[in-house]
Parts: C-alpha cells; sequence; structure tokens
C-alpha cells in the first residue's frame, strides 16, 4: 500500500531570490542535518539566457537504523538521486527526489516546491509532499515504514530551521537583497544607435548600503494606507503552518497531511457546506487519524446536520420556557486551561418532570443547542487565549442523585443523547469532572458506559462524596474564585446566566 504524506505550507517573510540564496548554503553537505554526509553534481544544466537551472545531485545518507537492520541489508549508507529545476523568470524552483538505494523494494518519491506567495510577491511559499511504497524488505516492512516517517518527519522540521540559519548567516555577511533575474539585453539592430545599448542587470548578489540596511526588514508590508497586509490565508487546497498552529495545535506530518488530504475530498466532491479544519480534525482524532474510518463518519455527520439544520439552531431555535426554568445546567466561565466549562446539577433536575414535559426530542434539541454553543465558545477562547482551544469541561455534580433519575424513559432519553452526542460531536469534551457521586452511580455508570467512546471515557474524572476537595480534585482544573458556591466555592453560580 502506497502512503502518501503532505506537509502544511510554510510562509518566510523573505524574497524568492534570498530564499534561494540561502538554500544554495545547503550543498554539498550541511553540517544542521547530521545524517546528509555528502552530495555529487551528476547532471547540471543552464539556459542561455541563465533563467533556467537544472541540477541533479547524488546524495548520500546516513539514515538513523538499528544496527541490525543495516547489517541485513548490506548497506552503511543510503543514496537519493536530487533534481533541482530553478526557473529565474517565474521564480519557482522545484525538487524532486527519489531512492537509488533498494530502488526494487522500497520506492520513496518527494516533491517539494518554493513559489512566489500569491498575496505578497515579497514572501515565498514552500510546499513539500512524498510518497512510500515498500513491497518486501526482509520481513522489515513495517521497521522501515517507522524509520521512513520518522525521517520525514525530522526532515520538516529540520528544514525551516536550516533555511533561517542560513538566511541569518547571509544577513550576517551583509548580504540582505538578491535582485530579481532580469533577460539578457537583445542584440541592437542596425537602425539602434549605440548611445541606446543598455548593459543587462548582473546577476550578483548586492550588499546594499549599511544605513538602508534597517529597511529591509521580513516584516509585513504596509498597504497605502498605513496599515499592514492581511496574514497569511488558507488556499482551498493546502494549510499554512503558522495557520495550523495558531489554530489547531501542534501535529505531526502525517497528521497534517490526513487533515490536508480529507479537506482536500470534501472540497472536491460534497456538494454541501464545507466544515472548518477544526472539526475535520475532532472527527480525524477520534479514529486514531484512519483518514477512511473519518471520512464515513464525517459524511454521516453532515447528512445528518443538514437534515435537522443544526448549523441554524443557535439562530433559529428558541429552547422551551420549562427548560430555562428548570434545566440545571449552563456556561460558568472557563477552566485552567482556557477551555469554556459547563455545569450540570444533574442530581438537583427533575429529568421525570422534563420527559414527560417536554418528550425525548426537544431534550436533544436542548443538548444539541449546548453542543453547538460550546463549539462557538472554543473559536472565542482559541482568539482571546492565542492558543488552540477545541473542546471544553464539563463539570457534572450528582448530589441529590437517587433511583428516581434511573426511571426507565429518562433513561432511554440520555442513551439517545449520549449515542447522537458521540456520533456528531467527537473528541469535544476535553475533560468530564464528576463530583459527589453517590451510591447508586455504579448502576448508572453500568447502564450509560457502553455507550460512551473509549476516547471519552479516559476523560471522565470521578470523585464520591467530598474527595473533590482535596489534592488531585478540583482546584487542579478550576480556579479558586469561579468554583461555584454550592461545592464551597467562591462564586455564585445561576445556571440560568449563560452568558457568564
Amino acid at each position: 500500500m502506497v502512503q502518501k504524506y503532505q506537509s502544511p505550507v510554510r510562509v518566510y517573510k523573505h524574497p524568492f531570490e534570498l530564499i534561494m540564496a540561502a538554500y544554495e548554503r545547503r550543498f554539498p553537505t550541511c553540517p544542521l542535518i547530521p545524517m546528509f554526509v555528502d552530495s555529487d553534481t551528476v547532471n547540471e544544466f543552464k539556459s542561455e539566457d541563465g533563467a533556467i537551472h537544472v541540477i541533479e545531485r547524488r546524495c548520500k545518507l546516513d539514515i538513523d537504523a538499528p544496527r541490525l537492520l543495516k547489517k541485513i541489508a548490506g548497506v552503511d549508507y543510503v543514496y537519493f538521486i536530487q533534481k533541482n529545476s530553478l526557473n529565474s523568470r517565474e521564480r519557482t524552483l522545484h525538487i524532486e527526489a527519489r531512492n537509488e538505494t533498494f530502488s526494487n523494494r522500497v520506492i520513496i518519491n518527494e516533491h517539494c516546491c518554493y513559489s512566489v506567495h500569491p498575496e505578497n510577491e515579497d514572501w515565498t511559499c514552500f510546499e513539500q509532499s512524498a510518497s512510500l511504497d515498500i513491497k518486501s524488505f526482509f520481513g522489515f516492512e513495517s521497521t522501515v515504514e517507522k524509520i521512513a516517517m520518522k525521517q520525514y518527519t525530522g526532515n520538516i522540521k529540520k528544514g525551516k530551521e536550516i533555511i533561517e540559519y542560513y538566511l541569518r548567516q547571509l544577513e550576517e555577511e551583509g548580504i540582505t537583497f538578491v535582485p530579481r533575474w532580469t533577460p539578457p539585453s537583445l542584440a541592437p539592430s542596425s537602425e539602434m544607435s549605440s548611445s541606446c545599448k543598455k548593459p543587462a542587470a548582473p546577476l550578483a548578489v548586492v550588499v546594499p548600503d549599511p544605513a538602508l540596511k534597517e529597511g529591509l526588514s521580513s516584516e509585513p508590508l504596509s498597504t497605502p494606507s498605513g496599515a499592514p497586509e492581511p496574514a497569511v490565508g488558507t488556499p482551498d487546497d493546502k494549510l499554512d503552518a503558522d495557520y495550523i498552529k495558531r489554530y489547531l495545535g501542534d501535529l505531526t506530518p502525517l497528521q497534517e497531511s490526513c487533515l490536508i488530504r480529507l479537506r482536500q475530498w470534501l472540497q472536491e466532491t460534497h456538494k454541501g457546506k464545507i466544515p472548518k479544519d477544526e472539526h475535520i480534525l475532532r472527527f480525524l482524532r477520534a479514529r486514531d487519524f484512519n483518514i477512511d474510518k473519518a471520512r464515513e463518519t464525517l459524511c454521516q455527520s453532515l447528512t445528518w446536520r443538514k437534515q435537522h439544520q443544526v448549523d441554524y439552531i443557535l439562530d433559529t431555535w428558541q429552547p422551551p420556557q420549562v427548560l430555562q426554568d428548570y434545566y440545571a445546567g449552563g456556561w460558568h466561565h472557563h477552566d485552567k486551561d482556557g477551555r469554556p466549562l459547563y455545569v450540570l446539577r444533574l442530581g438537583q433536575m427533575d429529568t421525570k418532570g422534563l420527559v414527560r414535559a417536554l418528550g425525548e426530542e426537544a431534550l436533544l434539541r436542548y443538548v444539541l443547542s449546548i453542543n453547538e454553543e460550546g463549539l462557538r465558545r472554543c473559536e472565542e477562547n482559541t482568539k482571546v487565549f492565542g492558543r488552540p482551544i477545541s473542546s471544553w469541561t464539563c463539570l457534572v455534580d450528582l448530589e441529590g442523585l437517587n433511583m428516581r433519575h434511573l426511571w426507565r424513559p429518562g433513561v432511554k432519553a440520555l442513551l439517545r443523547i449520549i449515542e447522537v452526542v458521540e456520533a456528531n460531536y467527537p473528541e469535544t469534551l476535553g475533560r468530564l469532572l464528576i463530583l459527589r457521586a453517590p451510591r447508586v452511580f455504579p448502576v448508572l455508570w453500568t447502564l450509560v458506559s457502553p455507550f460512551i467512546d473509549d476516547n471519552t471515557r479516559r476523560k471522565f474524572l470521578i470523585y464520591a462524596g467530598n474527595d473533590y476537595q482535596g489534592p488531585g480534585g478540583l482546584l487542579d482544573y478550576i480556579d479558586k474564585e469561579i468554583i461555584p458556591d454550592f461545592l464551597s466555592g467562591e462564586c455564585m453560580f445561576l445556571f440560568w446566566l449563560t452568558s457568564l
């Protein structure tokens, strides 16, 4: 099976020509990449006008693999063929690499591209993709795949550091600008005066006057109005590395690749509204980044959302007054990790009365609106705290829970709610704090736990009696000043004030 990897777009806030000057310093070897032992030029071509430069190198690598595996394979080094095609006219560099060693057993292809940013010609974009096809490798196919993935991950992380290292080195040498390629002067016709001849611009690196160096920063350029240009966007078929870190969190190259590929598949095949990257990522995480499984469950959920108009529930649906009066739960500030905090006093609710008065559907609709509000609050907190917040914390107080809460129609409604939420809101629960669990709780837990995903169950923290007040208790997760008063805290909790 061919494994494919796609990394996010990396953006350098430097012109293409300066990035190329830094890139070329990686050869013939690079001390920042210990595994990169050496490289030899195999073929080289330059066009007459100097716009095209194609160079093919044979790279010698010392792969970080177990000594036993190297002994079985009979090699100490692995060789790759790398072909770089620089087009100075179009300001692009395409890099193609393939393995020469064991090419009959393992096929590795990598493609990288440096190009000018579509919205700012003084910035440079870098994209990287690879494929791995292991046909056979002495029975060590799984090990080889893991080694290849480890090396690929390391290359991605190192790549940006290396370019930035050589950019600093160029700056220390006083090189902060490289002129763009210009076509050579055309031969003058016989009718042209010799005084009209213009010499071709030199293709040399320019070292500016130190007094001008201050103005050659890597910060975004300003518009005529003085406002900075907009931040790097997210093209339809790719993701920016800074965007991922800022809004999605730390992802491995494989995880980034899965997200990019699944989103691209949705853009090509899905006819409805394309969900946000955060939403797609939740389904991938819930299925351990198995694209096929995540795609299946995500498509089912998108169909369900459309059928039930869930996208518009916060704007179009008003909870019945009885729910607003008697549903003992509400949003309450945030926990220490910045996650929105939802507090539910389940033991204080008349669940039997609510089910009889409203029916199962109204309760389910209300829970869906709570989840949609939670997603909205996660987006808001991501902006407020400046880091990705994709889930919330739920605090459930069970004081007062007894056998009347285990009324059959009520339990049936609860199980259906759990089933719908698990299917359509995976990985939205960051932590569930169950406090003051009474003796009847094990009975309830036995009924509902089979319907809860294993990953979700691992997020449950259950405290009996007043155990939550000791070490490892509530204070580890929630600041003292916002712990509700009914839990011996300092904050007045009114469940109908959902705007807190």
